[in-house]
């Protein structure tokens, strides 16, 4: 029987393995996770995952472990608004833990025991400068001090270690331009690591797996916006709830600017992370997007969504202004980004069939979800577009975008080279920049 066992969850993990080989995790561990008894096996568990061919960024807290040394030196942890106010006197105790924290993990991602996934290993545990703070100033007459924030990752460097089948370990405490440390937030440099990466998962670690619903029963999956509901009604009095509402508003800004799923699982059961990553209904909750949103072409029903997403670009003069009766005379050239039944992005296709070309205009992403590359969607979707009806090119013109444009293939041409009909309208004024892209 226990064979039988062992064979069948072998082969129901086998397409998982397939499935995650080569993709990028940011695995974050709280301080709670860390203090707890399960940590060695969470630590065995993502030398596993390293092995299996998953490059991890491994980011680690040390919240209670800090707070703790604090009053062992006799200085009263402070926050405001949720964020630790770190004067010199608590940087000095932070770096301390924090490098002990760090030297820990190293140890025991270093160890060769047998009968464990370390037996053999050879894991090059890589850590170095590749965040970069600044500070995080003051906040309704509150000076945090020495508490900073993400500015800069050095995405590039980072790759680098984890293409040289690396794991890269990162702490709360990263330094700035003038030399300054700073104490960051473990939550913060995770999301914003995983964003920089285009990671395809944050996993996260609380008490719970997951979140729990009134029955007592695991949430499976959320959207964002379901997160920032519940969390209204979270307490932040809960001291062990307070690393999981920042994982999970974490979550939502790692969701909404392109990392596909956030996981969060339990600390305190064994193999918790395996379960959730290798198994066909896993065991925690994912924070999801992708399913949210979808790719479709306009309606008249549309015709709102589209004024209120290019309404501000237009204010601004970057788009040219399209009256309501103008945009329902062109929606059928309109593709959008649809995410919860909100326009959260928008471009056009206007034909010139005469001289088998195509206009690729009114590109817009709603602010909150422009680093998923949605702009990137929209045009590949133009550009199939543009193809399927015999069209030889594709042109744009833009006062703010030059450069995304050339990114993507285009090359600046003259005003001469427009169709004849968009050539008669152009606004030389405005001076907008042509672009051209061959098909």
């Amino acid at each position: 029987m226990r064979t039988t066992e062992l064979v069948d969850g072998f082969r129901h993990s086998a397409p998982y393995v397939n499935a995650h080989r080569g993709k990028t995790f940011v695995v974050m561990l709280g301080g709670e996770a860390l203090a707890h008894s399960q940590f060695r096996g969470i630590l065995n568990d993502v030398a596993l995952l390293h092995s299996l061919g998953i490059e991890v960024v491994l980011v680690y807290g040390a919240r209670p472990q800090i707070d703790a040394g604090l009053k062992a030196a006799g200085i009263e942890p402070v926050y405001h608004n949720g964020i630790r106010i770190t004067d010199e006197d608590s940087l000095k105790i932070i770096k301390q833990v924090a490098g002990a924290t760090q030297f820990d993990i190293t140890a025991r991602l270093s160890m060769s025991l047998g009968n464990t996934p370390m037996q053999n290993a050879q894991i090059n545990v890589v850590s170095g400068n590749f965040v970069i703070a600044q500070p995080l100033g003051v906040d309704d007459g509150v000076d945090f001090c020495l508490s900073g924030k993400v500015r800069r990752i050095d995405a590039q460097g980072l790759r680098r270690q984890l293409d040289n089948n690396g794991i890269v370990l990162m702490g709360p405490i990263a330094a700035s331009v003038t030399g300054e440390s700073f104490n960051l937030t473990a939550e913060e440099v995770a999301t914003q690591v995983a964003i920089k990466l285009k990671a395809d998962k944050i996993i996260g670690f609380s008490d719970t797996n997951g979140l729990i619903d009134k029955n007592g029963e695991v949430i499976a999956e959320l959207m964002p916006d379901d997160i920032e509901e519940m969390l209204k009604t979270m307490s932040e009095d809960d001291h062990t709830s307070v690393g999981k509402m920042a994982f999970l508003r974490a979550s939502v800004e790692a969701c909404r600017r392109g990392v596909p799923r956030c996981h969060l699982v339990s600390y305190l059961d064994d193999g918790a992370l395996l379960q959730e990553l290798f198994s066909r209904e896993g065991i925690g909750t994912q924070i999801v997007t992708q399913s949210a949103e979808r790719l479709r072409r306009a309606t008249i029903g549309d015709i709102g969504g589209i004024l209120n997403l290019i309404r501000p670009l237009e204010e601004q003069g970057i788009l040219v202004r399209r009256s309501r009766e103008q945009l329902e005379m062109e929606i059928e050239q309109f593709m959008l980004v649809e995410r919860d039944n909100l326009v959260i992005g928008c471009a056009a296709l206007y034909p010139f069939e005469e001289d088998n070309a195509g206009e690729f205009a009114c590109l817009v992403v709603h602010p909150d979800y422009r680093d998923a590359d949605r702009g990137s969607i929209l045009l590949n979707n133009i550009i199939g577009q543009a193809r399927v009806r015999g069209y030889s090119r594709l042109f744009a013109l833009t006062t703010r975008s030059i450069h995304w444009f050339l990114e993507h293939g285009f090359s600046i041409v003259d005003v001469e080279e427009l169709p004849n009909m968009k050539k008669q309208l152009y606004n030389y004024q405005r001076r907008s920049k042509i672009l051209a892209l061959d098909l």
